[in-house]
């Protein structure tokens, strides 16, 4: 069993704001995919262009119904021992709430590619480092600066696979080393933190997350993710109507914003800009330097500035343009 965080939330967030955040995020879902068609299947199925990824780069994407409306998202890496030649293998990792619903999806239209699809879930584990110095303690030198790189090396024996994300570089491995791999991580300075600070970071950070902010009613266009997930000069994709006649010729109803919330808010919440209905908040995080916050999709009329009623009315909260303090 992974080490227990002990610290305060004060204390939490400055190691991942200052130093390095050690969390085990195993549970999310891990799917892989091989076989000659992999890349044409899945580059139809996603919004980003996946086409010209080479072995040791990696997109971010989601995966739409026919309207549009996300039914999830995920991390694709493509992997290969040769830089230059096409990948050998898509690894792809998503929330767990959507892991269903992109496992289905990939048996039901992989019918006539050449493709085989595998559960990884359990096989693989995934351990987040975040903040400035996970690059010291994962050793990872030679990692690009770009999201969604990835390469190989060893850790302590143990074969890892790192791989860089906006606040830091995540490792995915055999589970049966992830003791071993998080021992030898502690040890080189990394420390153990709460899923609640991670998220405070996350909201900070104003990145929306499946199954928190987004769900199957959500266009990305709304959620402020056409510039990182979406290709609008890729061939088709299932939803690419809806998407792209949103982004050349219309308005989203609704826009992701930060809110600055008057006091911290539990459980979901009903958001009112007057009398009217807005949004909905799902999730808060009280930030040690912005106090009580939160993401949440709201209709374009509450504009920043403008402040909503929350729940039934206790609590108030100003929105405002992402990133907070932009």
């Amino acid at each position: 069993m992974a080490t227990p965080h002990t610290g305060t939330p004060e204390s939490e967030h400055a190691v991942l704001v200052e130093g390095c955040g050690l969390l085990d995020r195993s549970a999310r879902g891990k799917l892989a995919l091989t076989g000659a068609g992999a890349v044409e299947f899945l580059n139809g199925q996603v919004t980003n262009e996946l086409a010209a990824l080479q072995p040791g780069e990696g997109c971010y994407a989601a995966f739409l119904t026919h309207k549009g409306k996300m039914l999830g998202d995920m991390r694709v890496l493509a992997v290969g021992d040769d830089p230059a030649s096409a990948p050998t293998e898509l690894l792809l990792d998503t929330e767990r709430v959507a892991l269903q619903g992109l496992f289905d999806m990939i048996r039901r239209f992989k019918v006539g590619y050449d493709v085989e699809l595998h559960k990884r879930t359990l096989e693989c584990t995934l351990v987040s480092l975040i903040g400035p110095h996970a690059d010291a303690v994962a050793g990872s030198s030679v990692l690009p600066a770009v999201e969604h790189a990835h390469l190989t090396q060893d850790l302590d024996g143990h074969t890892v696979r790192l791989v860089r994300t906006d606040l830091g570089v995540d490792l995915l491995f055999d589970s049966a080393a992830l003791e071993p791999v998080l021992a030898a991580l502690r040890a080189r300075g990394a420390v153990p933190v709460s899923e609640d600070a991670a998220e405070c970071v996350r909201i900070e950070q104003g990145r929306p997350r499946y199954g928190v902010e987004l769900d199957d009613t959500v266009i990305p266009q709304e959620a402020g993710l056409n510039e990182r997930a979406v290709s609008f000069t890729k061939g088709c994709y299932v939803g690419q109507e809806t998407v792209a006649r949103l982004f050349y010729r219309g308005k989203p109803n609704r826009h992701l914003r930060g809110l600055l919330l008057s006091a911290p808010v539990s459980g979901d919440a009903e958001l009112r800009l007057g009398e009217r209905p807005v949004g909905r908040l799902a999730e808060s995080a009280a930030s040690p330097t912005l106090g009580p916050i939160a993401l949440a999709l709201v209709r374009r009329e509450a504009g920043p500035g403008d402040t909503l009623a929350v729940g039934d009315g206790g609590v108030t909260a100003t929105v405002v343009e992402l990133p907070f303090g932009s």
